[in-house]
This record gives structure tokens, sequence and C-alpha cells, in this order.
């Protein structure tokens, strides 16, 4: 597979990086910018595609129900996370310095398999690459309530692929519990149009995450979250009350249902396929599905961009490129695209129950 060189310097991409977020300059210096950043995010193609290669091979000893998958970030959520840095809402970052533009994921069985998983093969392992971040949100949950462990390596070669040296990717390892949480924030943030994940949503949607992530870390043992009560009955009652509010249970079965038929589209796809366009429109409750092979890869990006290119401001329509080593993999990874949150539904219900 020939793999996507970088062809701007650094200073090109940042200055990109800054005009996308800050909405400047002319339509040409515009497309300009755009074509900049899609081939700075195609790049991260293929370390990840190697980080991804090991992180499913390790994973998957440690616990054979272990699921990988990895992504390329979207450009609209590369550009708002620029936004954010230079309105002073996170920490000062330039295009050039993004961390998760490409990025793995390790989902394991319970949280003891996600530590081992970590520690064993990354924090003591021989990785040759350079670790730049280590986080680990599930000791340390953040006051949003998500829980992960967070690693950044930059890539380094061994062999004939220097110029990709430096290129960073992150991995994301957590349980199946954490995962529930996290994937729940993203559809309802997908499907309400608010930024839920970077604690941008209404008030109400807010801390009714945050107070179901600090009863999930009590079924694991985990540290709570900050700023929830620590009686269990107290936080109980407190997620039964801001459930009334959002109707959190009601809207996440119609989302369910909206979209059942485009689950099934994905389950009966070939095994040979290994990447797949996904393009909803919302308002139509349509899902247009465009598969890829393994050789296909640079054509599946390639696709991605016109794709996000045609919709660029539409908020009724979303695009996201996911790979997978099978289609079932998919739906189980990404289930946010899928609104797979029946078992989520089913462990809120029994907190709820309890009050």
């Amino acid at each position: 597979m020939v793999w996507e060189r970088v062809k701007y310097t650094q200073i090109e991409i940042n200055r990109a990086g800054k005009l996308l977020a800050n909405d400047e300059g002319s339509e040409e210096e515009k497309v300009k910018s755009t074509a900049i950043l899609d081939n700075w995010r195609a790049v991260h193609s293929y370390p990840m595609h190697i980080f991804q290669m090991r992180l499913k091979k390790r994973a998957q000893k440690i616990d054979p129900n272990a699921l990988t998958a990895q992504r390329l970030k979207r450009i609209p959520a590369i550009i708002s996370k620029l936004k954010r840095s230079y309105d002073g809402r996170s920490p000062s970052m330039k295009l050039h310095q993004m961390q998760d533009i490409g990025g793995c994921r390790a989902i394991l069985s319970n949280v003891t398999l996600a530590r081992k998983l970590c520690n064993e093969e990354y924090i003591k392992g021989d990785l040759k690459h350079k670790r730049v971040i280590y986080k680990d949100y599930i000791t340390e949950p953040k006051e949003d309530g998500y829980r992960s462990i967070h690693l950044v390596y930059g890539y380094k070669s061994d062999k004939n692929k220097k110029e990709f040296d430096g290129l960073l990717t992150e991995i994301q390892i957590r349980s199946k519990l954490q995962h529930l949480w996290a994937t729940a924030v993203e559809t309802a943030g997908f499907f309400t149009r608010q930024a839920i994940k970077s604690n941008e949503g209404s008030p109400e949607w807010t801390e009714f995450f945050r107070l179901v992530a600090s009863a999930f870390a009590k079924l694991e043992d985990c540290p709570p979250v900050p700023n929830t009560p620590e009686d269990e009955k107290q936080l109980f009652f407190q997620i039964k009350q801001t459930e009334r509010k959002t109707e959190a249970i009601k809207k996440m079965k119609g989302w369910t249902n909206a979209i059942r038929i485009f689950r099934q589209a994905v389950r009966t796809a070939p095994k040979s396929l290994k990447f797949f366009l996904l393009q909803l429109d919302i308002v139509g409750e349509r899902l247009d599905i465009t598969a890829y092979n393994k050789k296909e890869e640079q054509l599946a990006i390639e696709d991605y961009s016109r794709a996000e290119k045609r919709n660029a401001g539409n908020k009724e329509f979303d695009v996201v490129l996911v790979g997978a080593d099978t289609s079932a993999d998919l739906e189980k990874a990404y289930p946010n695209y899928f609104v797979d949150t029946k078992e989520f539904l089913e462990h809120l219900k029994k907190l709820i129950s309890k009050v």
C-alpha cells in the first residue's frame, strides 16, 4: 500500500489550522488550508495502523473478548478542538501538536484486565516508540465523569518509514462499562446537537452523565467522579431526578428504533471489508454506508475527505470513517454510530430501580 506522505512544513500546517479554526482568509486560502489539513490527517494513517495491529494482538492475549478499533479524527472535530484552544477554552495547542488525530482503542471486559494491558504491554513493555503522555482517568476521573487510560506515542521507525517518525497516535484503554458510558455521551451529544463530550452541553445532560459515571465507578470499585454524592442512595436518587429532566431513557430508545435498519446493513457485510465510510442524515433518518477492503484504505481516506467537504457546516449530517477487523467488531467498538445504547440503558434502569 502507498501511504500518504507529508507535503507541507510545520509552519504551513499550523497556519492552516489557525485559519480554519478562526474562519479567516479568502476562499482560496481556506481551500488551500483544507488541503493541508487533509494531508496532515492522512499521514497519520500509517503509524495508527501499526499501533492498532500491536494493540489488537496484545489486548486479545490478555482478554480473548477484547475489542479493538482505529479511527482518524473527523475534520469538524479537529477544527472544533483548535477553536477551543484559540479562544482560551482549552490549553493552547497548534494543529501540528494535536495528539489524537490518529487513534486506537481497546475495550476489555473489566477494569482489572484494562490495567493489566496498560501496565504489562505499555508501561513496562518493550515499545520502541516514544511515550509522550500517560493519563490514568480511571484512577482520577475527569470532572465530567470520563474514565479511561490514555497513552500517546510518537512513532519511531526501524525500517524505511523514517518520514513518519514523531507522528503522534493516541491509544485508549478502557473497560466495557466505561465504554458504554462514553458512547452514550457521544450518542446523546450527536442526536441533541450538543457538545456534551467537550463540556458544552446543557446542565441537565452534563449532570446526568456525571452522576451515572460515579455510579458506574462504584460498580467497578473505582474512585468516584469529583463532587458527586458519596452516599449511594443519594447518588441513585439524583440520577433518577436528572433522568426525568432529560428523559434519557425515552430519547435513547427512540434513537435506537430510528436507525435499527442501519445496523442490519453493517451486520451482513462480508468479512473481507475492513473500512466503512458512514454518512448519516439525521433528519431524513438515512445512513449511506460505503465499504472498503484492506487494500483500499487510502481510497477510503480520500472519499472521507470529499464527503466532509460536501457537508461542511451541515449540522443535520455527520460523516465518519472507521476501521475494524470485522463488521461485528465495528458495531461493538463504535456503538454510538449504531445507537446501541441497550446495555447502557439496562445498567441505568437498575440504578434507578434502587431508589
